[in-house]
């Protein structure tokens, strides 16, 4: 194992662990400002990565073209679970935990059944695409550009993310909301219109990954489940509510993953993720960022 092997691996997890933090920030801002997770999450991405793969089979839009259309109707449709469903289910006068949690995963299930149905399970993929299968190289590190092309994006998202929070009244409005959703209400701030926008906001920015995604990834029905179960990871490990904290949390998971796999065989590479995970759930249940 030379040096160079090392850090092309190393590269290569940075990139994907920044996407992985981009799928995971969505999860995290939505149980940040209600305390629901969405079981739905990766159901969520499945759904960005095909209507990017059917936005570039039928009108010829290249994916990087379409993340800016995917993420907007993934804002729609986020929006759209809140007010349909995840705000009656927060009503429950019983076991009300429960019922959060199997109105998502019940959601989860249709979803994932009606792509089954109606687009088959068969993989599917975007060819030659704009930036599909083309490297760059760095001081002979080969880096691919649709994974490096998706670190831009997460990095720019993520400081859009922290302006909008920070710097809009709205995003005052959502941190408000996160801190007492009950009292917000005494100063007019509707609680239900923020759920629904940040909810609105955690789909939008799955959907931009999703359209990341397709440009080098098989879309299937079931391709969100192994991506959630990494995402409810890198929250968890980021710390259950922080959005950046989720950032930090996909660069840990990217290069504990890209290490386990020198170690161990590729078929693997997941037991350094979980393993992180239990020793930070150990030492520090919260998360490295969390407040809870």
């Amino acid at each position: 194992m030379t040096a160079e092997t090392i850090i092309q691996s190393l590269a290569s997890g940075l990139l994907m662990g920044l996407l992985y933090g981009l799928i995971a920030a969505g999860l995290a801002l939505i149980f940040g400002l209600m305390d629901v997770v969405n079981f739905a999450h990766g159901e969520f991405l499945m759904i960005a990565m095909y209507i990017t793969f059917f936005l570039f089979a039928f009108f010829a839009v290249d994916p990087l073209l379409a993340a800016p259309l995917v993420a907007a109707a993934l804002f729609v449709f986020g929006a759209l679970v809140y007010l349909l469903i995840v705000r009656f289910a927060v009503r429950a006068k019983a076991n009300a935990g429960m019922v959060q949690i199997f109105s998502t995963f019940g959601l989860a299930i249709t979803m994932r059944g009606l792509a089954q149905f109606f687009f088959t399970p068969d993989y599917r993929s975007v060819t030659h695409s704009w930036l599909g299968g083309k490297t760059f190289s760095i001081a002979g590190i080969f880096l691919p550009v649709p994974q490096l092309a998706g670190a831009l994006v997460t990095i720019a998202a993520f400081s859009a993310l922290y302006f909008f929070i920070n710097r809009t009244d709205f995003g005052r409005a959502l941190e408000a909301t996160r801190e007492d959703a009950g009292a917000v209400a005494l100063v007019g701030i509707d609680k239900n219109r923020v759920f629904a926008l940040g909810w609105g906001l955690g789909a939008a920015l799955v959907g931009l990954a999703g359209a990341i995604m397709a440009m080098f990834f098989y879309v299937y029905p079931d391709v969100g489940a192994s991506f959630a179960l990494i995402a409810y990871v890198t929250v968890a490990l980021g710390g259950f509510g922080s959005v950046f904290g989720a950032f930090a949390g996909g660069i840990i998971v990217g290069l504990v993953e890209a290490t386990t796999a020198l170690i161990l065989p590729p078929s693997l590479k997941s037991v350094g993720i979980y393993a992180v995970y239990l020793l930070v759930v150990f030492i520090r249940p919260r998360g490295l960022f969390g407040s809870l």
